[in-house]
């Protein structure tokens, strides 16, 4: 063999290792973007169960809550946006509204002995926190799914491969502001 042959048999195997490398980076991705839309929609189940719930909730506290109508409405005007319209990044946005209210809601129930008397309250309440701890389990898959993939994009070499076939990194589902406070707690 002479050193021209030599030469390209290194080139063609180079070329071929690369492009095997680029391919294999390539489903690594898609594989990582299906992991993650997986994760969404598992979490999207248990949103629209807690967005379903809303409309019970607040009819069985309507009642007893005839002075708070500015919780209620904030929490009836944000149910009202029609879920399944909603982009995936304006339902994680609701979700942190819908969150914030149903905070409020369920502070000034405390202010009402009767309601957290209520059978219906009460059985509401129960699907509701049994509907949050699924979604906070949901929200750590999806955030867990969400960082290997920006790993992914935004490590180098896979960067560049990611680059070239426009992955971008995804936001994670986080905690508003109000969640991240300390809690009081008065007696």
């Amino acid at each position: 063999m002479s050193t021209g042959t030599i030469i390209i048999i290194v080139v063609v195997v180079i070329i071929v290792i690369i492009g095997l490398y680029v391919l294999s980076l390539y489903n690594k991705l898609v594989s990582l973007t299906n992991k993650i839309e997986e994760a969404f929609s598992t979490m999207d189940v248990y949103l629209k169960k807690r967005w379903d719930l809303i409309p019970n909730l607040i009819e069985t506290t309507k009642g007893y809550m005839k002075h708070e109508k500015e919780v209620l409405t904030e929490i009836t005007d944000l149910r009202n946006k029609g879920y399944d319209k909603l982009s995936n990044d304006e339902k994680i946005k609701a979700n942190e509204k819908m969150s914030t209210g149903l905070e409020k809601l369920m502070a000034v129930a405390e202010n009402y002995p009767d309601l957290k008397a209520n059978t219906n309250f009460q059985q509401l309440n129960s699907n509701l926190t049994k509907v949050e701890e699924d979604i906070a389990n949901a929200r750590k898959y999806y955030n867990g799914s969400v960082r290997i993939y920006n790993d992914t994009v935004k490590m180098f070499p896979s960067n560049i491969i990611a680059g070239m076939f426009h992955y971008q990194a995804k936001p994670m589902f986080e905690v508003n502001e109000q969640e991240r406070e300390n809690v009081k707690v008065e007696f």
